[in-house]
């Protein structure tokens, strides 16, 4: 009696359309394995422009912006990524006119530049903080560019603020009015109508340090904002408490919420903080990083990792340290690097400064989570650090110079910073642009890729002389390196997506009347500010 075999249907016999469909529910990095494993899955991916984009979008550290649908397909978004990464990497960019700041402004820490290219200028001696927005004027023509503006008019003592374009939210700090038991009120605004109470926020004004701190003693200069989420951060440092003794504040709230929030005043002194994610926030000092977790928000803050420093001679120290990363950018990037900048000063006279820019992945940080655990168990305050042998070698990239040089903004895998100083003499300068990007490294040194006038940067490249430094310098982390052929005479720099601001500045003279009666008229240099955005599409 003959027996019916089964058929085999194997997974190439399905119909392209149900292959397809499986494959989407792989990730980029899983798709890139699949298309390793024949010919035939391989040119199904390729063939797919759903698929293909998936692939892109890890490559280049992205997420769609905007989702595909009717206006944008798939096909049109993916060739306008490739587009802008090639821009990025040939360093070709279409430049705008420049748009005139016509205000007397302080244009130093004064200046924040966030998402959305804003920036926020506070004018001398009016109660005002004025809001700049460049924008194309014309779609069709990119050069015509125009200045939206915006106001906020304050009253009373107005030291410090801070917004987030992507929650158009304004937060204002404000000294208390007299007799109030706190030292200061928190005010929560909508950014594009500042006299409007924010309509999420869970109050419009919360307290914030009680009353046993002098508030006159604080340095507004010093104070630390960061927005994320529902979370807003401010550190107080160097304030006076009631015993006569200088403390560290870091204070948290839930602005979403009615007077919900937490306030860390630990042992340690704190430099700097930033949230790298919705529960972790990454806390400085002059030791090490700590990384705290907001799970238990807000009946405390967990401390989850520390990781050591490169440790100094005794004759120096970190005076101040600073960390920047692309927060406000998170939801439209994988992964993001973050910059730590350090200056460093000597005890004595004889001793010289420097600044010293450490850049590392936040997905580092956040897996070396798991292996301090591993090591040391359960985090404390009296636990061991990570040595810097044993992370900083390996995982970040250390870069030296004085404190203009080492100014930069970053925005996803990407550093943009002007090339030298300019702290001796103003002169225009190029800009450097470093890929941090995992995926553009290996192909690099694959050979394949855009080389035009670009240069793989890794290995150890910094003068390991220990005259400051107990230990080498990170230099784990390559990255790829674009310097622009022009060159810009200006003083900080804005990364919003594929724009750039550059804000650059000049002198002009300008005729001053004599304050004495027949005396000769005299010519003052002023300095005049403009803004430049250059387009990487």
């Amino acid at each position: 009696m003959n027996q019916v075999r089964p058929a085999t249907l194997g997974l190439l016999d399905l119909p392209v359309e149900i292959l397809v469909c499986i494959l989407s529910h792989l990730d980029g990095y899983e798709l890139a394995r699949a298309r390793r494993v024949c010919h035939d899955i391989r040119h199904m991916i390729d063939s797919s422009s759903e698929l293909s984009y998936s692939i892109d979008l890890k490559y280049f550290n992205s997420t769609p912006d905007p989702s595909p649908g009717p206006d944008h397909t798939v096909s049109s978004l993916r060739k306008s990524l490739q587009q802008s990464e090639f821009a990025w990497q040939k360093a070709e960019y279409f430049k705008s006119n420049p748009v005139s700041i016509p205000y007397t402004v302080h244009i130093t820490h004064d200046v924040f530049m966030r998402s959305c290219g804003i920036l926020a200028l506070d004018v001398r001696n009016e109660n005002r903080l004025k809001f700049l927005q460049p924008q194309v004027s014309d779609p069709d023509h990119f050069n015509s560019t125009s200045l939206r503006e915006w106001d906020y008019q304050f009253n009373g003592e107005f030291p410090l603020y801070d917004f987030s374009p992507t929650q158009n939210l304004l937060v204002c700090l404000v000294k208390a009015s007299p007799g109030e038991s706190h030292a200061c009120d928190l005010i929560f605004r909508s950014l594009s109508e500042p006299d409007e109470v924010h309509p999420e926020a869970g109050s419009a004004v919360v307290k914030t340090i009680d009353e046993e701190v002098d508030f006159e003693s604080l340095d507004p200069s010093t104070v630390s904002f960061s927005i994320f989420g529902n979370y807003c951060g401010i550190l107080f440092p160097d304030v006076l408490n009631a015993d006569g003794y200088l403390v560290d504040i870091l204070q948290i709230w839930n602005w979403k919420s009615k007077d919900v929030s937490l306030c860390l005043k630990p042992d340690h002194e704190i430099l700097h903080f930033s949230f790298l994610t919705n529960e972790i926030i990454l806390v400085v000092n002059s030791e090490e990083l700590l990384l705290y977790s907001l799970v238990d928000f807000p009946n405390a803050l967990h401390l989850t990792a520390k990781f050591s420093l490169p440790a100094l001679r005794t004759s120096f120290k970190y005076e101040t340290i600073r960390i920047k990363d692309s927060i406000s950018s998170h939801s439209r990037m994988h992964d993001h690097i973050i910059n730590i900048n350090m200056e460093i000063f000597g005890k004595r006279h004889s001793d010289a400064s420097s600044c010293v820019a450490v850049y590392v992945e936040r997905s580092t940080l956040l897996e070396l989570q798991s292996a301090y655990t591993r090591r040391y168990g359960k985090a404390s305050d009296s636990s061991p650090s990570l040595p810097w042998s044993e992370w900083g070698l390996k995982y970040t990239r250390s870069l030296r110079g004085d404190f203009d040089s080492c100014k930069n903004v970053v925005f996803g895998l990407r550093a943009v910073s002007f090339l030298g100083s300019q702290i001796m003499e103003p002169l225009p300068r190029p800009l450097c642009i470093r890929d941090f990007n995992p995926h553009r490294v290996a192909d690099f040194k694959a050979g394949n890729g855009i080389r035009w006038n670009q240069r793989l940067i890794e290995g150890n490249l910094l003068d390991s002389s220990a005259d400051m430094f107990l230990e080498p310098l990170g230099s784990g982390l390559p990255y790829i390196e674009t310097i622009t052929e022009e060159e810009f005479l200006g003083s900080d720099l804005i990364v919003e997506g594929n724009k750039l601001m550059v804000l650059s500045f000049d002198f002009v003279g300008r005729l001053k009347s004599p304050t004495i009666p027949d005396d000769p008229h005299t010519v003052e240099n002023e300095v005049s500010y403009s803004i430049e955005i250059l387009n990487f599409e």
